[in-house]
């Protein structure tokens, strides 16, 4: 049975303010999940979230929640590059911000969910999870790097 959930968790010596922007940053989100170029991004509930991952091609996701500075969410395809997120492909990515008024800095938690619904042939949707399960620690590590040093 292929697990459903990956939770991941940081502390960010920055402010949620901080974090968020660098979380939505089109250059941020192109060096952290593309090939470097800048996302396209339409920041609202149903925009469109478009990462250009090299030669993995283009992933498309939708964007599902925006509560600046607290709470960002997408649904993006598992499946073949290019294609639309819908039910049958697609994982739910959530950021949650809370601030941690004892240090001044932000825990950001990270949860992606689906897995076990997707329709993916064979063992795909296992091989998903593992991948994505090993590739979240280095994302999020950039992604507090980024925020606890200017590198614009």
């Amino acid at each position: 049975m292929v697990p459903d959930t990956i939770e991941r968790g940081i502390v960010i010596d920055a402010s949620p303010e901080r974090v968020w922007s660098v979380l939505t940053e089109p250059a941020f989100l192109g060096r952290w999940f593309g090939n470097g170029e800048p996302v396209k991004i339409d920041l609202r509930p149903g925009g469109l979230l478009l990462f250009d991952h090299g030669v993995h091609g283009t992933i498309p996701a939708r964007i599902e929640r925006v509560e600046p500075p607290r709470a960002l969410s997408w649904r993006w395809s598992q499946g073949a590059a290019g294609e639309e997120p819908d039910d049958t492909n697609a994982t739910l990515v959530e950021f949650t911000l809370t601030a941690e008024d004892s240090t001044g800095g932000t825990r950001l938690t990270m949860v992606e969910s689906g897995f076990a619904r997707l329709g993916l042939p064979g063992e795909e949707s296992a091989v998903r999870h593992g991948a994505n399960s090993r590739n979240w620690p280095g994302k999020l590590d950039h992604l507090r790097t980024d925020c606890e040093h200017d590198t614009t």
